[in-house]
């Protein structure tokens, strides 16, 4: 499976160019490549393992992330109350050349 930003790595390294990582993204869909995933599991999986590890180490390298329903900062940020037209410094002036 590649990873955008393992391509740009690659591409970097091979050709001595730079590309953001949503460019490359989008190069490879234009060439036709697509990020893949396992079609089944293989017999030998053992759940137990895999359980165990996604309770102890998953845990702690995920990290306690974003809280739920929080947004991103810029769609949180308020907009000032001097920003507003007819509030703020000078909105006497323009009343004024009316």
């Amino acid at each position: 499976m590649w990873t955008a930003s393992r391509v740009v790595t690659l591409i970097g390294r091979k050709f001595h160019i730079s590309y953001s990582v949503s460019g490359a993204t989008r190069l490879m869909h234009r060439l036709g490549f697509s990020p893949q995933v396992p079609a089944r599991r293989v017999a030998e999986r053992d759940e137990q393992a895999v359980s165990a590890w996604r309770e102890a180490t998953w845990a702690e390298v995920k990290g306690p992330g974003r809280p739920a329903g929080a947004t991103s900062a810029s769609r949180t940020k308020r907009a000032s109350p001097d920003g507003r037209p007819g509030d703020g410094p000078g909105a006497g002036a323009a009343s004024r050349r009316s």
